[in-house]
Order: structure tokens, then sequence, then C-alpha cells
């Protein structure tokens, strides 16, 4: 009788070591789901075209594209926060936003609280000829010429700057239109404008400009995690935006808005 009982014993025992062994292979699976549908709060600025706007209700632009593209390579979702570019890093610094992709350049004071991937654009100013102009190619080739800026821009402190250096005469307008315009009909020679605005400009019209040279000067864009929070996440991005390159995808997205 105590034989059986002990036999009983034992068999129950092995019967709550069997459940107990199937409840963790089980937890252990439902784990590697969660990983996989991991979802990460992105911030963005819908605000700065071409990098990210709205557009009959929905999120565009290259911003967009690229991180959509990035979170199918390395599996895992995002839920787009848009809010004003001020309030991204302070947002992320409370815990409201685990990445954030807004046109974000990379500047030694940002930092201090954030991560960068490698850059993932090459802004800055750059130079607008009329089409077919072949005698500008640099920041050298204009003197003697006539350059437009638009008053209070980065390009019209920028051509100040070097207007008696190099010997070229400083036209300044008061929108972007007419300086477009001036420049297509060819009373000014040149233009110096921010290379993401004047490249989408010109792909979204029939402006009769296009953009010659370098940059004259450049701010990279860089995804942003929070500093020394998330370098997992920092390594998917640099993964993701490396096979997008590798691929062809990284042009296809940057020739859709500005047809490079």
């Amino acid at each position: 009788m105590k034989k059986f009982k002990l036999v009983s014993l034992l068999f129950v025992i092995v019967l709550v070591l069997a459940a107990c062994g199937t409840k963790d292979v089980g937890n252990a699976g439902e784990g590697d789901t969660q990983d996989k549908d991991k979802v990460y709060r992105v911030g963005i600025d819908t605000t700065y075209p071409p990098f990210e706007y709205e557009e009959n209700g929905d999120y565009t632009g290259i911003d967009i594209d690229l991180i959509n593209a990035i979170a199918e390579d390395q599996n895992f979702k995002i839920d787009f926060k848009p809010m004003d570019f001020g309030g991204i890093i302070p947002a992320m610094q409370a815990g409201q936003l685990d990445v954030a992709i807004a046109g974000m350049s990379i500047t030694d004071d940002r930092k201090k609280v954030v991560d960068f991937t490698d850059p993932y654009f090459q802004a800055g100013l750059t130079l607008v000829v009329k089409q077919g102009e072949t005698g500008i190619k640099s920041i050298e080739d204009l003197a003697g010429k006539k350059v437009a800026a638009k008053k209070g821009t980065t390009g019209a402190k920028f051509a100040t700057e070097k207007a008696e250096e190099i010997g070229f005469e400083l036209v300044q307008f008061n929108d972007s239109p007419a300086m477009f315009q001036d420049v297509a009909n060819g009373n000014s020679d040149v233009l110096i404008e921010d290379y993401p605005v004047i490249a989408y400009a010109i792909a979204q019209s029939t402006l009769d400009l296009e953009v010659v040279g370098d940059r004259l000067n450049g701010d990279e864009y860089g995804i942003a995690v929070l500093k020394g929070k998330n370098d997992e996440l920092l390594k998917k991005m640099n993964k993701g935006l490396a096979n997008l390159k590798a691929s062809g995808k990284y042009d296809e997205i940057i020739n859709k808005y500005l047809n490079e």
C-alpha cells in the first residue's frame, strides 16, 4: 500500500514538472514573437517637405519612406508621433519616444543628448543655375556674376560673406518664387539656396533650373535615439540603412522626392 502511494506521488510530481516545462517553452516562444513585433514610437515633424509632410491625411516624405523601409528590413513596427521639431528631443528624454527622424542635423550639442545613426542625407547650401548653363560649377566660378539669394536666409548670409572675397554682385529677394524666376529668366546668373528645398521645388514644378556642383557647406541628417539607452535599436537602424543603400532602395526613395 505504501509502495502504491509512493508510486502515485511520484507520478503526480512528474506530471506537474512536465506541465511546468511545457509552460516555460510556450513563454519562450511568445517572447520571440513579441520581439519580432516590437513597436517603436517615432517622433516626426510633418512641416518639413520633402522629408516629412502630410498629404491626403497620410504621412509622406523621404524620412517617412526611409524609416518604413528600415522597419520592414529589420522586422519591427513603428508608431508615428507627429510634433513640433523643438519638442522631439525633450519627448525622447521624457520616455515618450524611442527614436526620431525629422531632418535632424547631426551636431555636437545634440550628441550630448542623443546617439545618431550613420548620416542618411547631406543637406546644406547649393548653387542653382538655369538649365543648360555650363559655366558655373563651384563657388569660385561666381567671380563677376550676379548672384541671387533670399533675404534673411542662411543662403543670403553665406553670399554676403563671400561676395567681396570672390567678387560677385549680390541681389536679394523677399520671396523664393521671385528669386527662382529671376534666374530662370536669365536676369541673375545663379542663386544660392538650401539643397533639399530647391531640389524639391524643382522636382515638383516646371522651373527651368538645375542644381550644380557640391554643397557649399553641409549639415548631415541622422536618425536619433536617446543617448546610451537603446544601443540595440541604433544597430538595427544602421544595419537597415546600410541594406537599403546596398539594394538601391535608398536611392529610389531619394529620387522619388528630389529627382536626383
